[in-house]
């Protein structure tokens, strides 16, 4: 299933077009820093299978006003890099791919 398009943002990344987007609100156990913060990331036409982008990092809006990363384009840029490194294949229909990506770096 598509992403909506509103609250999502655009990135080129090589020449192909994707949306990625990352929750208005933390859920609960992002706001107590028990689950990191996490971004949607897929084609922006005909998306195909959808990666999940795990942040080693709060949430900025965390709920313990603990310090975290800024999430920039640049991160997502990186992390689709390494999710298409890694065997995602964003114009297949298929599983949700995860990756663990180290914001500090």
């Amino acid at each position: 299933m598509a992403m909506t398009k509103k609250g999502s943002r655009l990135i080129v990344v090589g020449e192909i077009e994707y949306r990625w987007s990352i929750r208005f609100k933390p859920s609960y156990a992002q706001g107590l820093c028990e689950s990191p913060l996490t971004a949607a990331i897929e084609l922006a036409e005909s998306p195909g299978a959808t990666l999940i982008v795990n942040f080693h990092a709060p949430r900025p809006d965390n709920w313990l006003g603990l310090g975290a990363w800024t999430i920039t384009p640049q991160h997502i840029a990186s992390s689709i890099a390494q999710g298409l490194q890694s065997g995602w294949k964003p114009e297949q229909q298929g599983a949700t791919q995860y990756l663990q990506f180290d914001v500090g770096t």
